[in-house]
């Protein structure tokens, strides 16, 4: 049984699906590790530490051979037709806008387990890609909010004068929102934050931000922890409470995003008009449509004297620590599916166990995945 890690060909993704610390940890399981030469380099993973952790460095054609391939984006069509039958591929996968790649992996007779699919319970917390890269994606778009602010960020007092602290608002505590409040409360801002969903509120709090309070007359709580859309009522009565709050922000963060449908509009161009010049929004939903209609994806522009800033791939640009992160998760689930016997190791997706059945989108020829 031998398992390989993908060079990852989007020129915007700079991970590896597995670290060479992570390929350690994944040789005990006992399968046979192969890596495309080059897969960590964008990541500061050389071939020869893949070598060191008891790698073997193979080509592009030898990768895609695998009996389980491991990637981080969902590959191509044409890729997809490079896999062999019976193959298992674990991956982001976007199931939700990937209708033709399923059907196609169906009609190969291959495995697919797509990793956001993964369950969100206690038991597969060591799993969840998503929670790790997001924690990832929170913490370095605080970053590059302050990177884009021409201002102190904290409270400054010199014998030149005083610098009041920031006014930094986040919407959306989920995993990414919870940990900008978190990184932007260390970095000394007065930090604000919004939820559809009333029960974060007690985690906003015990990370020292204050709690938006709006009274929409229902909750966005969804099911497995994220947050359902709202009715259409709702939606205007958010972004007409929102609208006035926003304008006295200093620096927004914004993660809200419904999924498998367009993120929606909390930061309107009015909000944004009335926003002090130099302000920065960091819009951390630019994948799905934005939660500003004037965000440019994978791009920063400046509208109104105010720093949009559309990137879609935060956890890329912590790209060590987030291969890391991510290997880690995915040797957590592989310990499910390897299975070590009297002639090697084998694999076997069981059906029967929450997590596998939650995240297996294709299997045996059928798609799994309902929308």
């Amino acid at each position: 049984m031998n398992l390989s890690v993908l060079k990852e060909t989007h020129p915007l993704e700079a991970r590896s699906a597995l670290s060479p610390a992570a390929a350690k940890k994944l040789k005990k399981l006992g399968a046979t590790i192969l890596v495309e030469s080059g897969a960590g380099a964008k990541a500061d993973f050389l071939d020869e530490d893949f070598r060191s952790a008891g790698c073997e460095i193979v080509n592009t054609q030898q990768a895609w051979n695998a009996d389980i391939v491991l990637g981080v984006n969902r590959p191509t069509s044409d890729q997809l037709k490079g896999m062999k039958a019976g193959s298992l591929l674990l991956s982001l996968f976007e199931p939700y806008a990937a209708k033709g790649e399923l059907a196609l992996c169906a009609e190969k007779k291959l495995d697919v387990i797509a990793l956001e699919s993964v369950p969100r319970t206690s038991r597969a917390q060591s799993m969840d890609v998503l929670s790790s890269q997001a924690n990832i994606a929170g913490y370095r778009a605080v970053l590059e909010a302050i990177a884009h602010y021409g201002r102190f960020v904290p409270m400054m007092m010199t014998s030149a004068g005083m610098a009041k602290p920031a006014q930094l608002v986040v919407l959306g505590a989920g995993v990414a929102g919870l940990q900008a409040i978190a990184t932007a409360r260390r970095m000394g801002a007065a930090v604000e934050a919004f939820d559809v969903r009333p029960e974060v509120k007690e985690q906003i709090l015990s990370l020292g931000a204050k709690f938006m309070d709006l009274d929409l007359g229902e909750t966005g709580t969804g099911q497995g922890g994220y947050a359902k859309e709202l009715s259409p009522e709702a939606k205007a009565k958010q972004q007409q409470l929102l609208t006035e709050r926003l304008k006295k922000a200093d620096i927004i963060i914004t993660t809200a995003n419904v999924p498998g449908r367009k993120a929606p509009t909390l930061i309107t161009e009015d909000a944004v008009k009335g926003m002090k010049r130099g302000s920065v929004i960091v819009d951390m939903a630019a994948p799905s449509g934005g939660n500003c209609p004037l965000t440019e994806k994978d791009k920063i522009v400046e509208k109104n004297g105010v720093t949009i800033i559309g990137l879609t791939n935060y956890a890329s640009l912590v790209p060590s620590v987030a291969s890391d992160f991510f290997g880690n998760n995915l040797v957590n689930l592989l310990g499910l599916i390897l299975k070590k016997n009297d002639s090697g190791v084998s694999k076997t997706l069981d059906l029967q166990d929450d997590i596998i059945a939650g995240c297996l989108v294709v299997h045996e020829g059928k798609v799994r995945f309902n929308q």
